[in-house]
This record gives C-alpha cells, structure tokens and sequence, in this order.
C-alpha cells in the first residue's frame, strides 16, 4: 500500500510565544518546534496500514522552511520511508495556496491513501485537508477517530455532536485524522540513527497566487482577576446584579 502523510512543523503549545517586532510574525527565538500532533495521528495510521500489508511505502510531504527538514526527520525515524519539502520561505497563511502545492506533488504518485491531520495547532484552519481532496478530486472524509480498508474502500467513524457518524468512501481518498485514531509510537534509537539516511527530497514551494495574508498579530488581553461576592444562596443576588450591570451578559 502506498501512502502519503502530510504534515506541518508547528510551535510546541506549551512553549512561551512572543510576537515578532514586524506585528505580523512569532518571534522563532528560544520557541520549540514539533511535529504537528494531529499529524502524528497520521502518520502512526500510515505506518500500521503498511505493517498490516506487509509491504508498501510510506512518503511525508510537508511545506516550509528549511527548518521544517527536522520536522520530517522525526516522521521518517518513527518509520516513514522517505519525505518530501516544498521549501518556501514562510508558510503561507492561504490553506489554499498550500493544498495546491501538495496537489501537485502528489497528483502523480499513485497513492492509495492520502493522510493529513484534522488540524494545526498554530492556525487551527481546518482548511488543508479537504482543499487538497478537491484539488485531487478524491473523497474526503475529515476527523476520522476509527478507520478500516478493505476491498478498495474505506469505513471510518467520527465524532459529530450526540453521536457517532459512520462514512463508508472508495480508494484512493484523503483523510484526516483525530485524536483517537491511535496512540503515536515514539521514534526509538534505531529509528532516529535510520532517518538520516532515508531519502528527503527538497523542491521550491509553489502554491501559485497566495490570498490571504496575516496583517497583524497580538496576544489576548490579561484576564481580569476574579473576585468572590460572597457564599452560598445569600450571594446570588449580587451575583446576578454584577453579571447583569458590570458584565452585561444578562
């Protein structure tokens, strides 16, 4: 079986971020980089699917910087066969522009499954997945917490809100994948040292007319410290006054 994981260097969410002087930008300094967690997802998925086939290949594609050659270091040392970067010098804000570069690398290559995370954490745009089914013109099936193949096709189950969606789709198609789906392998040592000898071919980005553009970038308001109006049923009433006049959520 032959499939192709897309996948995103991201900033560590427990890392302290900082916006860079441009206002526009984060401030890479001291901040750690991963490998996207809903793309782990992924990729774990990719490399049972082979293991249970007992053949097959397993490709990483990802877009980005230099930088993000580490990023696809871990995907091959967790056992990826060998990766692909659309080098730009940032990565687009336009999920767009990104899903037609993956598109077009990956339109020629005879996949049987296409496999992205539901999400990145650092945008939390949603967008790439499905942009990239429609650029393919292959089924999309998004947030996938259970999936099996068989026969050519594909059943998956997601969570949509009072239950359980169950989506039955042909092959090859793209899928996105969330927490649930699998429990992530750590790279072990023989997988770390057998990574820097798989293949990882380097291509200029090319997502054509980039639309959209991040004009500006702060961090939240600090949160207003609490206060205690008092205990029990006697505080209701100041409660809701509060709520009603300083709040204005009532």
């Amino acid at each position: 079986m032959k499939i192709a994981v897309c996948i995103k260097r991201v900033p560590d969410s427990e890392t302290r971020v900082k916006v860079a002087n441009d206002g526009r930008s984060l401030d890479e300094a001291g901040v750690k980089f991963i490998l996207n967690p809903y793309d782990e997802f992924a990729v774990e998925e990719a490399l049972r699917r082979k293991e249970a086939a007992g053949a097959g290949e397993v490709a990483v594609i990802a877009v980005g910087t230099a930088a993000s050659q580490e990023t696809i270091r871990t995907a091959l040392a967790m056992g990826a066969d060998r990766g692909v970067l659309l080098q730009a010098d940032a990565v687009p804000a336009d999920g767009l522009a990104v899903a037609r570069a993956l598109a077009a690398e990956l339109q020629d290559g005879g996949y049987d499954l296409i496999l992205c995370g539901k999400m990145a954490i650092d945008d939390q745009s949603y967008q790439v997945g499905p942009m990239l089914a429609e650029r393919l013109g292959l089924p999309c099936v998004t947030a996938v917490t259970t999936l099996s193949l068989e026969g050519g096709k594909g059943v998956a189950e997601r969570e949509i809100e009072g239950g359980v969606e169950v989506v039955e789709f042909p092959l090859p198609a793209v899928v996105t994948a969330d927490k649930g789906l699998n429990e992530p392998r750590y790279p072990a040592l023989k997988g770390i040292m057998a990574a820097k000898k798989k293949p990882l071919a380097v291509k200029p980005f090319d997502g054509g007319t980039v639309g959209v553009a991040v004009t500006g970038m702060g961090l939240p308001a600090e949160r207003q410290e609490g206060r205690i109006v008092g205990e029990g049923a006697a505080a209701v009433p100041e409660l809701v006054r509060l709520l009603r006049e300083e709040a204005k959520v009532l």
